[in-house]
């Protein structure tokens, strides 16, 4: 595959799945704008890619979202790819009192600046004939814990909000998919405030909920993404592509 003068936005690109995209992308030709809030780790990832464009940015501040693909068009001239990658997996129950205060958060930056951005980049992408792909979760079909009530419901919405988008966008030439990953070795986990040995247990407890046993690289996700943005995808829209290891199939 190439991307050669494919223009491709990452957000969520600092590190995990979004940085393994970006990295991806630009080994395959194309110019990449890498969106991430951290600065250093966005750095460390733009080492790894040709010439990128780096933009610190909260994909959940309009502005910002704004900023961000007015910016691409300026720098590269078009945009022939969104990735929409950016989430955060904070939990909470239905009866704690920041219930609401999680499930706000959760939203506005799972399901909310993915819906904006799209916004914002469609108009381009239609010049393009190019394609949108959301990185959304197996959560978004199965219930894993109980405990993530939010994050379940902005992923489940992700994929149906994919359809929706696909359907309209088609006439365009404009192909809209999402891919589903389940367990990833990626730093969410750590993001929640988890020392190395916690994060150790639940890698471990995410491998026994496999049926292949085994959790999966943000390398494998960015191999899907990178097909489903391709040519040799050319007829598929409006899909969700789980890549899990098995995790659904487990029965024992």
């Amino acid at each position: 595959m190439s991307f050669n003068d494919k223009v491709v936005i990452v957000t969520g690109g600092s590190s995990g799945i979004g940085a393994a995209i970006a990295i991806q992308f630009s080994s395959l030709g194309a110019k990449v704008a890498i969106v991430g809030r951290n600065d250093k780790k966005l750095d460390a990832v733009a080492k790894k890619c040709k010439n990128p464009l780096t933009l610190v940015a909260d994909v959940t501040k309009e502005n910002d979202a704004k900023r961000i693909v007015n910016d691409t068009i300026k720098h590269f001239g078009k945009l022939d790819i969104l990735i929409n990658n950016a989430g955060i997996a904070n939990p909470a129950s239905i009866l704690d009192e920041n219930a609401m205060a999680v499930f706000d958060l959760v939203m506005a930056t799972n399901l909310r600046s993915c819906v904006y951005l799209t916004h914002l980049a469609a108009p381009h992408i239609i010049k393009t004939k190019g394609n949108i792909i959301n990185i959304s979760s197996v959560a978004a079909l199965q219930v894993y814990s109980k405990q993530s009530f939010a994050y379940n419901s902005s992923k489940a919405a992700m994929d149906h909000f994919t359809r929706s988008v696909a359907a309209e966008l088609a006439s365009h030439g404009v192909r809209v998919n999402v891919v589903n990953p389940g367990p990833v070795k990626t730093d969410i986990i750590e993001n929640l405030g988890m020392d190395k040995a916690q994060q150790e247990d639940v890698f471990a407890k995410m491998k026994s909920l496999t049926a292949l046993d085994r959790v999966s690289d943000a390398e494998e996700i960015a191999d899907l993404v990178t097909f489903l943005a391709s040519d040799k995808a050319k007829g598929i829209t409006g899909s969700s592509f789980v890549t899990d290891n098995g995790s659904m199939i487990k029965t024992d």
